[in-house]
């Protein structure tokens, strides 16, 4: 069992503390460590290895619900631009990452990947002192943006 699937069986049962929502193709969490402010996951219910073993319908909503989770991070925190990514060798279970960027960003981490940080000095997800960035964030998705 992976870090995705436990993930997933804790926002089923509505006990993961970075939890933002429901969407067709599974749940929006918050990423820890919140590495770029805004930083998500798309987890996709029921799990599976891989984009690649989900019919062309479902690979369709996945990535809809990918983009749109990017919409939202954007809107929310003002980001620049969103990158995504979807590897899965550590977490072999089909997840997405939605991080947001910002023209403040240091230089050469700005045109670099998100992995380039250093991601121990990163800020811990807090549900308190991340409360109103994941409630804008739910609200926007609640909305439709």
């Amino acid at each position: 069992m992976t870090a995705i699937h436990l993930a997933v069986e804790q926002c089923r049962s509505g006990r993961h503390q970075a939890l933002v929502g429901r969407v067709e193709s599974g749940w929006v969490v918050m990423g820890d460590p919140q590495v770029l402010a805004g930083y998500c996951l798309l987890l996709p219910d029921p799990v599976v290895g891989d984009l690649n073993e989900l019919d062309l319908a479902s690979r369709t909503v996945f990535s809809s619900d990918m983009a749109r989770v990017g919409d939202v991070v954007k809107a929310v925190t003002g980001a620049a631009r969103i990158n995504y990514a979807i590897f899965g060798n550590l977490e072999p279970a089909l997840h997405a990452h939605v991080f947001p960027r910002f023209v403040d960003e240091p230089d050469g981490f700005r045109t670099s990947h998100p992995w380039s940080y250093d991601w121990s000095m990163a800020d811990d997800f807090d549900g308190k002192v991340h409360a109103g960035l994941l409630s804008k964030i739910r609200a926007g998705l609640d909305a439709g943006i």
